[in-house]
């Protein structure tokens, strides 16, 4: 798969029923979704449909939603955000997101993770930096994923607590690439697996709103073990993730990030670092190359909005992204960097709350991807 697409079908959705007042529900809907005259203190709700389409899942069909609030409806407090997304394609697969940035009142608790149970096709294309363009299998399998971390305040603006990874993969069927039946090596855990880590994070985090940040810092280090009493692999999992965010006048901001994820033991092929996605190396499939280690960069200037006489609500933004995947420090080679880079399209969903919805294109050198979703990418 070259890319993802999502497309809101709020577009092409105008004839619903409509209401005694001779307007429709769905307009009615839509007007109030754009036009946010809500108190900023007041916390908002949004769904919405999706469609998607890849080769290996042919048309999806979805709907998303948006819960964001402030503890205590008090605007001092940073904004929290609780996301869904549920889908089901044509081939008669289906699977649950949730996403979830919780912020107690004056903070003194941050719970962040995120929640994966699908039944959904991935494409395997080898482990390495070298690996072919073409996919050499496709992996038909259950997943249930949970991730989260329980954070404490130490003091403002420095957290750090406890986190826990629960994966299990099942119902494992690995369908060859014919191009590729006589030379594939099955992978570690390509029977399925469940595997339970427990670990530590410290987390920096000056952050108002996670959705779209103005200025701001974030920094986690992150430990998780995975031990065989309790899991089918041994193995050890590091994170780093930093983010710096600058204004640049009045409207504009400039954000960067270095990633880096590092596993020992015996790590099976899902649990690897994977490069690729919505939010780093857009225009890249998930796991379009993975390995035991990850070291991603990206920066991205941010216009919003855009001077236009006729819309304060329009923004903008280019990115670009570097990254690499290697087995050990030893085989790092400046060949082996992957590219990609794009420009995107804002718009301002809720003023009171300074949340755009984002279309972004991103470019590689083996094509493209479109994504519109809400928030920024990072």
């Amino acid at each position: 798969m070259k890319h993802l697409l999502f497309l809101f079908l709020f577009v092409c959705s105008v004839s619903i029923v409509h209401t005694t007042n001779g307007q429709s529900a769905f307009r009615k809907y839509l007007y109030n979704l754009v036009n946010d005259t809500t108190e900023a203190s007041k916390p908002r709700f949004l769904a919405y449909p999706t469609l998607a389409y890849s080769p290996e899942t042919n048309l999806e069909i979805g709907i998303s939603s948006l819960y964001i609030y402030y503890a205590k409806r008090d605007t001092t407090n940073r904004l929290s955000e609780l996301s869904a997304f549920t889908f089901f394609t044509l081939e008669n697969q289906y699977g649950i997101w949730l996403e979830n940035a919780i912020y107690s009142n004056d903070d003194k608790i941050f719970i962040l993770g995120r929640t994966r149970i699908q039944s959904f096709p991935l494409l395997y294309y080898g482990i390495g930096s070298n690996t072919p363009e073409e996919y050499q299998a496709r992996v038909d399998a259950n997943q249930i994923w949970v991730r989260q971390r329980i954070l404490h305040k130490i003091k403002k603006d420095f957290f750090i607590g406890s986190q826990f990874d629960f994966t299990r993969l099942s119902g494992v069927d690995f369908v060859k690439n014919e191009e590729f039946e006589s030379s594939i090596e099955l992978p570690m855990g390509y029977e399925g697996s469940t595997n339970f880590g427990i670990g530590a994070g410290i987390v920096y985090d000056n952050r108002h709103n996670v959705l779209n940040v103005r200025k701001g810092f974030f920094s986690e280090l992150g430990f998780l073990h995975y031990n065989d009493a309790v899991s089918d692999f041994q193995f050890n999992s590091f994170l780093s993730d930093t983010r710096i965010y600058r204004p640049i006048g009045k409207r504009n901001v400039f954000a960067a990030q270095l990633l880096g994820q590092f596993n020992t033991g015996n790590v099976p092929f899902n649990q690897l670092a994977l490069l690729g996605g919505e939010t780093i190396m857009r225009g890249y499939y998930t796991g379009r190359f993975r390995d035991r280690n990850q070291i991603a960069a990206q920066t991205e200037f941010r216009f919003l909005p855009l001077p236009l006489g006729f819309s304060k609500r329009i923004g903008a933004t280019v990115f670009g992204s570097v990254a690499t995947v290697f087995p050990n420090t030893r085989e790092i080679a400046m060949d082996k960097i992957t590219f990609s880079g794009g420009a995107g399209l804002r718009f301002l969903l809720f003023p009171k709350k300074d949340i755009y919805t984002r279309i972004d294109y991103a470019l590689t050198r083996e094509g493209g991807g479109l994504y519109i979703l809400i928030g920024e990418a990072f």
